[in-house]
C-alpha cells in the first residue's frame, strides 16, 4: 500500500469527508423520502436515526483507536473473521452500498440542478449531470490527498454554514412554529416510520468513509474516533435544523410531491426566487463534496481487499498503482447505476446493503475483539438490536410497496456471497474460521 501517505490528512480534513458524503446524501437526496415514510413525524426520524448510528459508531471509533488503516471496515472484517468467505462478502457489501450511495447523490446532483430551468424531472438530464459529476468526482481523486482536502475543507465550510442559515431563517420565518409535526402523527404507520429511520440511518452512514482514510490521518489511533464523533454531531444538529425548517414550511402532501428535490421547494414560499438559487447553489456545493470523499473512501477500501487478496483484479492494460485502477472501478459502476435506477430504489437498496453489512461487522467484533479493543459488549449489543429492527421494518416495507427491489437485494447478496466464496476456493486462500 506504498501509494498511501502517512499523516497527509488533518482531523479537519477527516471531519470534511466524513460531512462530504453525510450531507449530500442525508439532506438533499433523503429528506423528502424519509418524510414521505414517517409523514410528520420525519424530524424525529432523523433524531432516532443518529442514535442508531451513534450505537453503530462505537465500534467503528473503538477498531479505529486499535487498528487504524486504509482499508477501513475491510480490515475491520479481517480482524474479526480472518481471511473468509464472510469477510470478503461483507467487505463487497460495504463497497457496493457506498458505490450506491454515489449514484444516490449523482442523481440527486441532476436533480437539483434542473430547479434552475423549466425543464421536467423526468428529463434524461439528470443522469448525464450525475455522470459529469462522477467523471469530475474521479479527476479530484488522482489529483492527490492535499487537492481532496482543500476541495472538501472548502466545501464543507460553505454547505455547513449555508444549511444552518437556512434551518434557523426557516424556523424563523415560520415564526418556530412546529404545529405541523403534532396534529396528523396518526398519518404514519409505525412500520413506515421504523422504515424510514432505516434510511435516515443510510444519511449518517458517511461516517464509515472516515476510517478508509486510517493510516492517512494525523495520529489516527485517536483522530479517526474523533473525526467520527464530531461528523456525527455537526449532522445531526444539521439534520435536525433543516428537517424542522422543512416541516414548517410544507404538508406532507407538498414534500410528497417534491421528494427528490423537497429542500428546494421548501426554499419557495419561504426565501422565493433567491432562496430557491440559494438553496440549488448549497445542493450543488454538498453532492459534489459528497460525492469526492465517498470515491475517495470506497475506492481505498477496494485496494485494500486486493492486497488482501479477497477480491479479484485485472489491470485492464491501465497504468498506475492498484488504489487507481479501484477508483476506475469504482466511478464506472456508479455512472452504471446512475443512468439505469431511480432516487427511491437506490437509497433503499443502499440501505439494505450496508446495514446488513453493520449487523455482521458488529457481530464479529462482539464475538472475537470486543476485549482486545477493550469495547463494551452491552453497546455492541444494542447496536445489532436497532439494526435489526430498522432492517426488518424497511424489508417487510419495501416487501408490500416494492418487492421486485427486495429481490434485486437478495439476488445482488447471493451472487456475492457465491462469488467471494468460488474466487477464495480457486486462489487457495480459504479459512473456515
Amino acid at each position: 500500500m506504498g501509494q498511501y501517505k502517512s499523516d497527509s490528512l488533518t482531523l479537519t480534513g477527516a471531519v470534511s469527508l466524513g460531512t462530504g458524503v453525510m450531507i449530500g446524501a442525508g439532506i438533499f437526496a433523503l429528506l423528502g423520502q424519509v418524510a414521505e415514510l414517517a409523514g410528520n413525524l420525519f424530524p424525529v426520524a432523523f433524531v432516532i436515526g443518529a442514535v442508531v448510528a451513534t450505537f453503530s459508531s462505537y465500534a467503528y471509533i473503538k477498531m479505529s483507536n486499535a487498528y487504524p488503516s486504509a482499508g477501513g471496515i475491510a480490515m475491520y472484517l479481517k480482524k474479526a473473521y480472518g481471511k473468509t468467505v464472510i469477510t470478503g462478502f461483507s467487505a463487497l457489501l460495504m463497497a457496493f452500498s457506498m458505490v450506491i450511495n454515489e449514484s444516490l447523490v449523482a442523481r440527486t446532483f441532476g436533480t437539483y440542478t434542473l430547479q434552475l430551468f423549466d425543464i421536467q424531472q423526468g428529463s434524461f438530464l439528470i443522469p448525464v449531470l450525475g455522470v459529469v459529476l462522477l467523471v469530475f468526482a474521479f479527476i479530484v481523486n488522482v489529483s492527490g490527498n492535499d487537492v481532496i482536502e482543500k476541495i472538501s475543507f472548502s466545501m464543507a465550510f460553505v454547505k455547513i454554514g449555508g444549511i444552518a442559515v437556512f434551518g434557523i431563517v426557516g424556523l424563523w420565518l415560520a415564526d418556530f412554529s412546529f404545529s405541523p409535526i403534532s396534529t396528523e402523527i396518526s398519518a404514519s404507520s409505525s412500520m413506515g416510520f421504523l422504515a424510514a429511520i432505516a434510511l435516515s440511518v443510510l444519511a449518517y452512514k458517511g461516517f464509515t468513509t472516515i476510517t478508509n482514510s486510517g493510516s492517512e490521518v494525523e495520529n489516527p489511533h485517536k483522530n479517526v474516533g474523533r473525526a467520527i464523533i464530531i461528523s456525527l454531531s455537526i449532522c445531526t444538529i444539521l439534520y435536525l435544523l433543516v428537517s424542522l425548517a422543512v416541516s414548517g414550511s410544507l404538508s406532507i402532501a407538498e414534500i410528497s410531491q417534491a421528494r427528490d428535490f423537497a429542500l428546494a421547494e421548501a426554499a419557495r414560499p419561504v426565501f422565493g426566487d433567491l432562496g430557491l438559487w440559494f438553496t440549488v447553489l448549497l445542493a450543488v456545493i454538498a453532492t459534489v463534496s459528497g460525492i469526492i470523499a465517498s470515491v475517495f473512501a470506497v475506492s481505498r477500501m477496494l485496494a485494500m481487499l486486493t492486497e488482501m487478496e479477497l477480491v479479484p483484479h485485472r489491470h485492464f492494460g491501465m497504468s498506475g498503482t492498484v488504489q487507481r485502477h479501484t477508483l476506475v472501478y469504482t466511478i464506472v459502476i456508479a455512472i452504471i447505476l446512475t443512468i439505469f435506477l431511480d432516487l427511491s430504489r437506490i437509497a433503499s437498496l443502499g440501505a439494505i446493503l450496508y446495514i446488513v453489512m453493520d449487523i455482521i461487522l458488529q457481530w464479529g467484533v462482539l464475538r472475537n475483539l470486543h476485549k482486545d479493543i477493550k469495547a463494551n459488549s452491552l453497546i455492541i449489543g444494542v447496536a445489532i438490536l436497532l439494526d435489526s429492527i430498522v432492517l426488518c421494518a424497511l424489508v417487510l416495507y419495501k416487501v408490500s410497496s416494492d418487492r421486485m427491489l427486495i429481490v434485486i437485494a437478495f439476488i445482488m447478496m447471493f451472487f456475492l456471497f457465491v462469488g467471494e466464496k468460488w474466487f477464495l476456493r480457486l486462489n487457495g486462500a480459504f479459512e473456515t474460521s
